[in-house]
């Protein structure tokens, strides 16, 4: 699986769509945009585009821009030798411009990569490759937010134990657990728009970054180069500006982040003790275990979340680079870039389809509220009484009977003088379903945000 790096790991796409772990890592289209035929396709698209450019500003012959173009056809390279030869150049643009000349023939081969150098070929690619990945991701991240929303508002009331510290603590209701994922999906989904739209740039300067070999026609060619690759124009080169890849990389992991706890709820909450919700079914089995429904795919996601904050680290820590072109910082990016979007357009296609097949088991969400016996509604006791230092002490050590001695609330709050309730009064307290406070309220307000911000 030698890629255009020459390693094993896949060269510059660190991995494809395919391969032994390919099932669970490379999922979606997001990841399918981001293989070594990919980047070898947004090379070539950047050499064509930096040969239309020059063209129009007259620097080349219109001819030769055609002819460029036309040899710029991904599968007429060879991955795997242009992958070797880039160990004796520390970057793949050497060897494919070498073999681009070569298919051009002698005639249009002086206009191949004019004025250019490997980083603004490659640094255009990787921009390619983010827009081309983050489409589908997006689409991926919208049907998300969108499955959020239909089980936010068709379980808007459908009350269940929420949980602090592992342990239930108050009613809420699923419906304002959808919401809260919702709202922090359409976010990053939003920062991520922002950075698709406005922050993946052209890059062209030339060896440091003042576009000398293009004489007086530099920042006419820029712009006319950012036109043909359908990206920004940058104000200045941006070699040694990382920021623009810091943007990407910070969005990209402001997305992984609420899909990994999607992710990270629908497990604890299909736990067999628990069996709140239910994955989908026709996967899940195990070796060993016949009876065995794994949450496969929000398993999966969080696998792919994990991995996601090291590569953002690794995208910062490579930011501060040496005058105006960088040894090592700049090669250090393109594997963790690639990764980060395989990813996260892994985990966005996972959760998708784990909340579209999911089931949602609601008389289950109204037994587990039942479990504790009561225990749930001590702070709606308190608060009934108004918030009484004595009878908040009562049913406090209430609380701790009934949990060490493994007895009701109520019997033991009907007993005790000092909380001045009756059997009728106490019984309609302990309901959770009357106690989940603005719950519904909330999920409208999310819902009403979501249907604003639109597709």
């Amino acid at each position: 699986m030698n890629g255009l790096s020459g390693g094993s790991s896949g060269g510059l796409s660190g991995g494809s769509s395919g391969g032994l772990f390919g099932g669970l890592f490379g999922r979606g289209a997001a990841a399918a945009a981001t293989g070594d035929r990919a980047w070898l396709r947004a090379m070539l698209d950047a050499e064509a585009a930096l040969a239309r450019a020059q063209a129009r500003a007259g620097l080349i012959a219109s001819t030769a821009a055609d002819a460029i173009a036309r040899a710029c056809r991904p599968e007429d390279y060879d991955i795997e030798e242009i992958g070797r030869a880039a160990a004796t150049t520390a970057n793949p643009v050497v060897p494919l411009v070498r073999a681009l000349r070569d298919k051009v023939g002698v005639d249009a081969a002086g206009a191949v990569h004019r004025g250019a150098t490997s980083q603004d070929i490659l640094d255009t690619a990787a921009m390619l490759v983010a827009g081309r990945a983050l489409d589908p991701l997006l689409a991926d991240l919208a049907g998300v937010a969108d499955a959020c929303a239909r089980l936010a508002r068709a379980h808007r009331d459908t009350p269940m134990a929420g949980r602090t510290l592992m342990q239930q603590a108050v009613p809420t209701t699923f419906g304002l657990t959808a919401a809260g994922w919702l709202t922090a999906v359409d976010a990053a989904r939003v920062r991520l728009a922002y950075v698709r739209d406005n922050r993946l740039a052209a890059q062209l300067g030339g060896a440091a970054g003042t576009m000398a070999a293009l004489g007086a026609g530099g920042v006419t060619v820029l712009g006319l180069f950012a036109a043909e690759t359908g990206l920004a124009e940058p104000v200045l080169p941006w070699h040694t500006d990382r920021t623009r890849i810091a943007d990407l990389a910070g969005a990209l992991g402001g997305a992984a982040g609420p899909l990994g706890k999607i992710a990270t709820d629908l497990i604890l909450l299909a736990q067999t003790e628990v069996a709140e919700v239910v994955a989908a079914g026709g996967r899940g089995g195990s070796s060993a275990m016949p009876h065995k429904r794994n949450p496969v795919a929000a398993i999966s996601a969080a696998a792919c979340v994990r991995r996601v904050p090291g590569l953002v680290a690794t995208l910062l820590a490579a930011m501060p680079q040496e005058h105006e072109r960088a040894a090592g910082g700049w090669q250090a990016e393109w594997e963790p870039l690639t990764e980060l979007l395989r990813l996260t357009g892994s985990a966005a296609a996972w959760i998708r389809d784990a909340l579209d097949g999911l089931r949602i088991d609601a008389d289950r969400m109204r037994r587990n509220l039942e479990l504790t016996g009561g225990l749930l509604m001590a702070e709606r006791i308190v608060a009934a009484l108004g918030g009484d230092p004595i009878v908040r002490t009562a049913v406090t050590k209430a609380c701790a009977r009934a949990v060490d001695e493994g007895r009701p609330l109520r019997d033991l709050l009907l007993a005790d003088d000092a909380v001045p309730l009756t059997a009728a009064r106490l019984d309609d307290l302990l309901d959770p379903g009357g106690y989940v406070g603005s719950a519904p309220a909330l999920v409208d307000r999310a819902l009403a945000a979501h249907d604003r911000e639109g597709p």
